[in-house]
């Protein structure tokens, strides 16, 4: 896989096939846009090509100054290489490149830096200043300089739009299933194992600490999990059960990310691991005694494993 992120030194695609987005989560109807590229391109032996953005849009023309985002660059890039994609052009998106009407972004930009074939484009896709861009003006520069263009329409689920919106939203209650139903994949996130108060370890249930370094990435609601953890220290996932929240029994106030990784005995501290959440058990709770919250753990692991096991 190639990652450019130089708009100005690009090689030369051979008939490049490309589609334009932002991709965050490439979800199941980002996966039909991705899909059709792969396809098209196969047909005129050509490349195809994904071109997105860094930073975010938004954060440059609404300027917001935070945003949560499903997937980190690395694995935006890593979940489109599994689809079939192994050139990126990742555009540094700044105020000038956001100021391009949308007539000299076609030119300017999809015709002098790629050549397209083909543009693939989702079915409310919009660019240049002030949005102003949509498939109707594509199709008419396609016809002036030569390209093709497709347009995808709405992807459907349940009746329900799929979107990164609607998949965050999901993830912001704790409905993992559901996000989990949009993103055709669950949804995880990677932190370093770092050294906690070790207070699951006196209750039998040891836990490993994780911290997320990547401030934007999206942490689901606080509450307990059911979830497969993998790291770089063993082969094979693990099943666990996973605690998002401020541990309001012993008295916490700062939010921790900690799981109890089933079946596991060994240090973790300084690793990576990745935690698969499948299911919400519950919301976090504040209980009279310690003895109290153990008896909840015990009933969390059971419902885990009823989880994991289907």
């Amino acid at each position: 896989m190639q990652v450019y992120t130089d708009i100005h030194n690009l090689p030369t695609f051979k008939n490049a096939v490309i589609t334009i987005g932002t991709f965050d989560g490439v979800h199941q109807g980002h996966m039909q846009i991705i899909k059709q590229l792969v396809q098209e391109a196969g047909v005129i032996d050509g490349t195809p090509v994904v071109i997105t953005f860094y930073p975010h849009p938004k954060m440059v023309v609404q300027r917001e100054d935070q945003m949560y985002f499903l997937n980190t660059q690395a694995e935006k890039f890593n979940l489109l290489q599994e689809l079939g994609i192994n050139d990126i052009v990742c555009v540094p998106f700044d105020k000038s490149f956001s100021e391009q009407t949308a007539s000299d972004y076609i030119k300017n930009f999809l015709v002098d830096k790629f050549h397209p074939h083909t543009v693939i484009i989702g079915y409310d896709h919009k660019f240049g200043l002030n949005r102003e861009g949509d498939y109707q003006l594509l199709e008419e520069g396609g016809k002036r300089y030569g390209f093709n263009v497709k347009e995808i329409p709405e992807h459907v689920l349940r009746s329900v739009v799929i979107s990164s919106t609607k998949i965050r939203e999901a993830l912001h209650t704790g409905a993992v299933e559901t996000a989990n139903e949009f993103l055709g994949y669950s949804y995880s996130f990677t932190g370093i194992v770092v050294r906690g108060k070790q207070i699951g370890r006196t209750l039998g249930f040891p836990t490993a600490n994780i911290d997320v370094h990547d401030p934007s990435k999206l942490i689901p609601a606080i509450g307990i999990y059911a979830v497969k953890v993998f790291s770089d220290k063993f082969k094979a996932g693990f099943d666990g059960m996973l605690s998002i929240g401020t541990n309001p029994t012993t008295q916490g106030t700062t939010r921790t990310i900690e799981v109890n990784i089933f079946d596991f005995d060994g240090d973790l501290y300084d690793s990576l691991l990745t935690v698969r959440l499948i299911r919400k058990l519950r919301n976090e709770e504040k209980f009279d005694t310690l003895d109290d919250l153990v008896v909840q753990m015990e009933k969390d692991k059971i419902a885990t494993i009823e989880v994991l096991r289907v």
